[in-house]
């Protein structure tokens, strides 16, 4: 199974009250429901001027004559050939829309309402989404300066059954690549109909790859849908995801031509678009939340963002509707629902320092190379998002290394390994034994270990985190 889209067949940082949130006068902003939901107007009695933010939207390219699009789009590209401004899917219309239509007193209204549009058209007339495509789409947003990415599309993901698994190592490296060049990649959890059962117990891919925001729905009442994937792990957050309205091409609406609300999804031919359900359409309700902290802070880091969006959500429960989801993070909402008014509150602090070595997610040219001596390394790790940090040195033959590790946080779980020459993935059942060179005794918050090396080579030192749980730690090696 392949990629595919997901359908269900500076102002103040000071919160405002409620009383004074601000009410757009798009007049069919009244059919975007999930704008209250999301509390996306809530921070302030007037939307504030934001900095402009470049935003890509990796789909099915997009009808740019709609109104709601003039002076939006910055670039646009198809990566399936054709014209990216024909979009005979409607889904990528549908995304934008939701992200970044004008806030004009006109049509609808987007959450981002000043966004720079950069539009990468993966979708082939079919439907179908090579995977060759995306991965070259991903990169070109980065390289085209995009602080956020939105993929609402997915693969399944199977760890029962690898021969059902999508896993892309393509894909994954498009994402790092993006994600090291300052983006904060969003991605749809995935819809248990392009799965094999429902509801579906995994994040599919990209989702759910490190340092990517996994977002599943959520319906009107705040139940989670059986469409909507879970998972422990790389289900962050959620989103209004049923019922959703937003804009959509006129050659698809046209066809209705009794309807009046021509160039919206209400005027769809088709009945999966009327009432759009699917994690497709609760991803890019956070894509634009991150371009509003971006556009109110431009000096944020894609982790700050990405930390910011996750703490200040609503925690889901049976009171806010949702019976199945826990107190705290769960797998049915991860840290809960978006609440964009708390987000804004949030920049006020305090924030994470940065990571600035990210991503040193693995062995290769993924791990962060240390030269010299030995010295001091200052960076985080976190559970959910950022589990594992590897770092290269470089030894003689019969040098010593002494690695020692603390981690800052309450209830830190950490243990520190090294990985012989040749390495090319830590952590790999099959390589444990011959390529493992050794490792602390224990994990906890206080690691380390001593190391002769036989022979010359590359080593790898890998930190990684073993429970629920974030902070900074200090790494410390030493040569002799």
């Amino acid at each position: 199974m392949g990629r595919a889209l997901l359908v269900v067949v500076g102002a103040a940082l000071v919160l405002a009250g409620t009383a004074a949130a601000f009410t757009p006068t798009d007049p069919l902003a009244s059919k975007q429901w999930y704008l209250q939901d999301d509390h996306a107007f809530d921070a302030w009695p007037t939307p504030p001027t934001l900095q402009p933010v470049k935003v890509a939207i990796v789909d099915s390219g997009l009808d740019n004559t709609l109104p709601d699009f003039a002076g939006r789009v910055l670039d646009a590209r198809s990566f399936v050939g054709g014209n990216p401004f024909t979009d005979t899917v409607g889904h990528g219309t549908f995304v934008a829309g939701e992200i970044g239509a004008n806030l004009d007193g006109q049509g609808a209204v987007g959450i981002a309402y000043s966004a720079q549009l950069l539009i990468a058209k993966v979708t082939k007339p079919d439907g179908t989404i090579p995977l060759d495509a995306e991965v070259a789409a991903i990169r070109w947003a980065a390289d085209s300066g995009a602080r956020v990415i939105n993929l609402s599309l997915s693969g399944v993901r199977d760890p029962v059954h690898p021969t059902r698994d999508t896993y892309s190592p393509a894909e994954a490296s498009a994402v790092a690549y993006a994600y090291a060049k300052g983006a904060v990649v969003v991605a749809a959890v995935g819809n248990a109909d392009e799965a094999f059962a429902t509801p579906w117990p995994y994040a599919g891919y990209p989702a759910a790859l490190p340092h990517v925001l996994g977002v599943s729905a959520l319906t009107p009442s705040g139940n989670v849908p059986d469409y909507s994937d879970r998972d422990p792990i790389y289900n962050d957050l959620s989103a209004p995801g049923s019922g959703i309205f937003s804009t959509f091409p006129n050659a698809l609406t046209q066809l209705r031509a009794t309807c009046p609300d021509q160039g919206y999804s209400d005027c769809a031919i088709s009945d999966e678009y009327r009432a759009a359900e699917g994690t497709s359409f609760a991803a890019p309700q956070v894509t634009a939340a991150a371009a509003i902290l971006f556009g109110l802070v431009p000096t944020l880091t894609n982790s700050q963002v990405m930390y910011i969006l996750e703490q200040s959500a609503d925690d889901m429960a049976a009171g806010s509707g949702c019976a199945r989801c826990a107190l705290g993070r769960d797998p049915y909402s991860g840290w809960g629902r978006l609440d964009i008014a708390k987000a804004v509150g949030a920049l006020a602090g305090p924030l994470p320092a940065p990571d600035k070595l990210e991503t040193n997610d693995d062995a290769g040219t993924l791990a962060k190379t240390l030269w010299g001596a030995g010295g001091k390394v200052d960076a985080t790790l976190d559970y959910y998002d950022d589990p594992v940090d590897v770092y290269r040195v470089q030894l003689r033959a019969h040098q010593k290394l002494t690695a020692s590790l603390t981690a800052g946080w309450t209830g830190a779980s950490v243990a520190l390994e090294l990985w012989r020459p040749g390495t090319s993935k830590v952590d790999v059942a099959s390589q444990v034994r011959k390529l493992r060179a050794a490792q602390s005794a224990a994990a906890g918050a206080h690691q380390q270990f001593h190391f002769v090396a036989p022979k010359a080579g590359w080593y790898y030192v890998e930190a990684k985190t073993n429970s629920p749980g974030s902070g900074a730690y200090c790494l410390k090696l030493q040569k002799s």
